[in-house]
Protein backbone atom coordinates (compact mmCIF):
# COMPACT_ATOMS: atom_id res chain seq x y z
CA UNK A 1 0.00 0.00 0.00
CA UNK A 2 1.31 3.43 -0.95
CA UNK A 3 1.76 5.77 2.01
CA UNK A 4 2.49 9.43 1.27
CA UNK A 5 5.34 11.03 3.14
CA UNK A 6 4.46 13.36 5.96
CA UNK A 7 5.45 16.96 5.31
CA UNK A 8 8.18 18.41 7.46
CA UNK A 9 6.99 20.96 9.97
CA UNK A 10 8.94 23.60 11.79
CA UNK A 11 6.10 24.15 14.25
CA UNK A 12 7.02 22.51 17.55
CA UNK A 13 4.05 23.89 19.37
CA UNK A 14 0.87 22.12 20.40
CA UNK A 15 -2.36 23.79 19.30
CA UNK A 16 -5.26 23.40 21.75
CA UNK A 17 -8.66 25.07 21.47
CA UNK A 18 -11.91 24.61 23.40
CA UNK A 19 -12.62 22.21 26.24
CA UNK A 20 -9.56 19.94 26.08
CA UNK A 21 -8.47 17.84 29.08
CA UNK A 22 -4.94 16.39 28.92
CA UNK A 23 -3.40 14.04 31.50
CA UNK A 24 0.12 15.09 32.55
CA UNK A 25 1.55 11.66 31.66
CA UNK A 26 0.36 11.85 28.05
CA UNK A 27 2.98 12.30 25.32
CA UNK A 28 1.97 14.63 22.52
CA UNK A 29 4.31 15.33 19.61
CA UNK A 30 4.81 18.61 17.82
CA UNK A 31 2.33 19.92 15.29
CA UNK A 32 -0.67 18.22 16.94
CA UNK A 33 -4.02 20.03 16.86
CA UNK A 34 -6.63 19.41 19.56
CA UNK A 35 -9.79 21.36 18.84
CA UNK A 36 -13.13 21.07 20.60
CA UNK A 37 -16.17 22.87 19.25
CA UNK A 38 -18.67 24.50 21.61
CA UNK A 39 -20.60 21.94 23.67
CA UNK A 40 -17.89 19.37 22.85
CA UNK A 41 -14.98 17.93 24.86
CA UNK A 42 -11.65 16.20 24.16
CA UNK A 43 -10.24 13.91 26.87
CA UNK A 44 -6.64 12.65 26.65
CA UNK A 45 -6.05 9.95 29.31
CA UNK A 46 -2.81 8.81 30.99
CA UNK A 47 0.06 7.30 28.99
CA UNK A 48 -1.49 8.25 25.67
CA UNK A 49 0.92 8.83 22.77
CA UNK A 50 -0.11 11.06 19.86
CA UNK A 51 2.19 11.26 16.82
CA UNK A 52 3.34 14.27 14.83
CA UNK A 53 0.77 16.14 12.78
CA UNK A 54 -2.28 14.35 14.21
CA UNK A 55 -5.58 16.24 14.41
CA UNK A 56 -8.36 15.56 16.92
CA UNK A 57 -11.52 17.59 16.31
CA UNK A 58 -14.45 17.04 18.67
CA UNK A 59 -17.86 17.92 17.24
CA UNK A 60 -21.30 17.57 18.85
CA UNK A 61 -20.13 15.38 21.69
CA UNK A 62 -17.13 13.96 23.54
CA UNK A 63 -14.01 12.56 21.94
CA UNK A 64 -12.04 10.45 24.44
CA UNK A 65 -8.70 8.69 24.09
CA UNK A 66 -8.41 6.08 26.84
CA UNK A 67 -5.36 4.94 28.82
CA UNK A 68 -2.32 3.74 26.89
CA UNK A 69 -3.74 4.33 23.40
CA UNK A 70 -1.24 5.05 20.65
CA UNK A 71 -2.04 7.30 17.69
CA UNK A 72 0.42 7.32 14.79
CA UNK A 73 1.58 10.35 12.85
CA UNK A 74 -0.96 12.13 10.68
CA UNK A 75 -4.06 10.55 12.28
CA UNK A 76 -7.32 12.48 11.78
CA UNK A 77 -10.23 11.96 14.19
CA UNK A 78 -13.37 14.05 13.65
CA UNK A 79 -16.67 14.03 15.53
CA UNK A 80 -17.47 12.10 18.68
CA UNK A 81 -16.32 8.67 19.79
CA UNK A 82 -13.86 6.76 21.91
CA UNK A 83 -10.43 5.25 21.30
CA UNK A 84 -10.20 2.15 23.53
CA UNK A 85 -7.43 1.48 26.03
CA UNK A 86 -4.13 0.31 24.55
CA UNK A 87 -5.49 0.53 21.02
CA UNK A 88 -3.01 1.21 18.23
CA UNK A 89 -3.99 3.46 15.35
CA UNK A 90 -1.72 3.39 12.30
CA UNK A 91 -0.42 6.55 10.70
CA UNK A 92 -2.52 8.47 8.17
CA UNK A 93 -5.73 6.84 9.43
CA UNK A 94 -9.03 8.77 9.33
CA UNK A 95 -11.84 8.13 11.82
CA UNK A 96 -15.16 9.95 11.46
CA UNK A 97 -17.71 9.68 14.28
CA UNK A 98 -16.45 6.24 15.19
CA UNK A 99 -15.06 4.27 18.12
CA UNK A 100 -12.19 1.77 18.40
CA UNK A 101 -12.35 -1.22 20.70
CA UNK A 102 -9.64 -1.65 23.40
CA UNK A 103 -6.40 -3.32 22.24
CA UNK A 104 -7.48 -3.16 18.63
CA UNK A 105 -4.84 -2.57 15.94
CA UNK A 106 -5.78 -0.44 12.94
CA UNK A 107 -3.54 -0.61 9.83
CA UNK A 108 -2.06 2.54 8.36
CA UNK A 109 -4.06 4.64 5.90
CA UNK A 110 -7.37 3.14 7.02
CA UNK A 111 -10.75 4.85 6.77
CA UNK A 112 -13.20 4.16 9.59
CA UNK A 113 -16.32 5.72 11.00
CA UNK A 114 -19.96 6.42 10.39
CA UNK A 115 -21.35 4.75 7.28
CA UNK A 116 -24.78 6.34 7.56
CA UNK A 117 -24.22 8.40 4.45
CA UNK A 118 -24.76 6.19 1.44
CA UNK A 119 -23.75 7.00 -2.09
CA UNK A 120 -26.58 6.36 -4.50
CA UNK A 121 -25.69 3.59 -6.90
CA UNK A 122 -26.32 4.26 -10.54
CA UNK A 123 -28.82 1.77 -11.89
CA UNK A 124 -27.70 -0.04 -14.97
CA UNK A 125 -29.61 1.05 -18.03
CA UNK A 126 -30.50 -1.72 -20.42
CA UNK A 127 -31.12 -0.85 -24.03
CA UNK A 128 -33.20 -3.02 -26.26
CA UNK A 129 -31.70 -3.44 -29.68
CA UNK A 130 -34.18 -4.03 -32.45
CA UNK A 131 -33.24 -6.70 -34.93
CA UNK A 132 -33.19 -5.50 -38.53
CA UNK A 133 -33.66 -7.96 -41.36
CA UNK A 134 -31.68 -7.13 -44.50
CA UNK A 135 -33.67 -7.94 -47.67
CA UNK A 136 -32.03 -10.09 -50.27
CA UNK A 137 -30.74 -8.32 -53.36
CA UNK A 138 -32.28 -9.17 -56.76
CA UNK A 139 -28.94 -10.55 -57.97
CA UNK A 140 -28.76 -13.16 -55.24
CA UNK A 141 -32.38 -14.25 -55.78
CA UNK A 142 -31.86 -14.52 -59.56
CA UNK A 143 -28.76 -16.63 -59.07
CA UNK A 144 -30.61 -18.92 -56.70
CA UNK A 145 -33.53 -19.33 -59.12
CA UNK A 146 -31.23 -20.18 -62.02
CA UNK A 147 -29.30 -22.73 -60.00
CA UNK A 148 -32.52 -24.37 -58.84
CA UNK A 149 -34.05 -24.47 -62.35
CA UNK A 150 -31.13 -26.39 -63.88
CA UNK A 151 -31.62 -30.10 -63.30
CA UNK A 152 -29.75 -32.92 -64.96
CA UNK A 153 -31.71 -35.29 -67.20
CA UNK A 154 -32.12 -38.84 -66.04
CA UNK A 155 -31.42 -41.54 -68.63
CA UNK A 156 -32.17 -45.16 -67.91
CA UNK A 157 -29.79 -47.79 -69.22
CA UNK A 158 -30.11 -51.56 -69.00
CA UNK A 159 -27.16 -53.46 -67.59
CA UNK A 160 -25.99 -56.96 -68.53
CA UNK A 161 -27.90 -58.63 -65.70
CA UNK A 162 -31.15 -57.03 -66.79
CA UNK A 163 -31.23 -54.48 -63.97
CA UNK A 164 -32.19 -50.96 -64.87
CA UNK A 165 -29.98 -48.21 -63.48
CA UNK A 166 -30.57 -44.51 -63.79
CA UNK A 167 -27.64 -42.38 -64.88
CA UNK A 168 -27.59 -38.60 -64.60
CA UNK A 169 -26.20 -37.10 -67.81
CA UNK A 170 -25.99 -33.43 -68.69
CA UNK A 171 -25.98 -32.91 -72.48
CA UNK A 172 -24.87 -29.57 -73.82
CA UNK A 173 -25.67 -28.12 -77.22
CA UNK A 174 -21.97 -27.86 -78.11
CA UNK A 175 -21.54 -31.61 -77.66
CA UNK A 176 -24.57 -32.42 -79.89
CA UNK A 177 -23.64 -30.30 -82.91
CA UNK A 178 -20.44 -32.17 -83.99
CA UNK A 179 -22.20 -35.58 -83.75
CA UNK A 180 -25.11 -34.40 -85.85
CA UNK A 181 -22.76 -33.05 -88.53
CA UNK A 182 -20.80 -36.30 -88.66
CA UNK A 183 -23.98 -38.37 -88.92
CA UNK A 184 -25.23 -36.29 -91.87
CA UNK A 185 -21.92 -36.65 -93.68
CA UNK A 186 -21.88 -40.43 -93.28
CA UNK A 187 -25.43 -40.77 -94.55
CA UNK A 188 -24.74 -38.61 -97.59
CA UNK A 189 -21.59 -40.53 -98.54
CA UNK A 190 -23.41 -43.86 -98.19
CA UNK A 191 -26.24 -42.69 -100.38
CA UNK A 192 -23.80 -41.47 -103.02
CA UNK A 193 -22.12 -44.90 -103.26
CA UNK A 194 -25.41 -46.75 -103.71
CA UNK A 195 -26.62 -44.59 -106.71
CA UNK A 196 -26.46 -46.45 -110.10
CA UNK A 197 -25.96 -44.60 -113.51
CA UNK A 198 -28.79 -45.15 -116.00
CA UNK A 199 -27.56 -46.74 -119.35
CA UNK A 200 -24.32 -48.06 -117.90
CA UNK A 201 -24.99 -51.61 -119.23
CA UNK A 202 -25.62 -50.48 -122.84
CA UNK A 203 -22.49 -48.37 -122.78
CA UNK A 204 -20.43 -51.33 -121.58
CA UNK A 205 -21.70 -53.58 -124.36
CA UNK A 206 -20.87 -51.00 -127.04
CA UNK A 207 -17.35 -50.62 -125.64
CA UNK A 208 -16.85 -54.41 -125.70
CA UNK A 209 -17.88 -54.54 -129.33
CA UNK A 210 -15.64 -51.67 -130.43
CA UNK A 211 -12.68 -52.44 -128.23
CA UNK A 212 -12.67 -56.16 -127.46
CA UNK A 213 -8.97 -56.12 -126.47
CA UNK A 214 -9.63 -53.66 -123.60
CA UNK A 215 -12.27 -55.84 -122.01
CA UNK A 216 -9.89 -57.39 -119.50
CA UNK A 217 -8.45 -54.02 -118.50
CA UNK A 218 -11.62 -51.99 -118.13
CA UNK A 219 -13.97 -54.66 -116.93
CA UNK A 220 -16.59 -53.20 -114.66
CA UNK A 221 -16.85 -54.48 -111.12
CA UNK A 222 -19.27 -57.35 -110.65
CA UNK A 223 -22.72 -56.30 -109.59
CA UNK A 224 -23.83 -57.42 -106.15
Amino acid sequence: MYLPQLPLSSNYHLYVQGDVRIDPSAVISSGVILQADPDSTIIISANVCIGTGSILHADQGTLEVEVGANLGAGVLIVGQGKIGAHACIGSLTTIYNGSIEPRQVIPSASLLGDTGRQIATVSSVTTNTASIEIPKTPESSTTTTQSESIEPESIQSESINGQVTSTSVVVSEDAIKPDATTEVKVKSSTSEVGISVYGQGSLDRILKTLFPYNQSLNSPPPSE
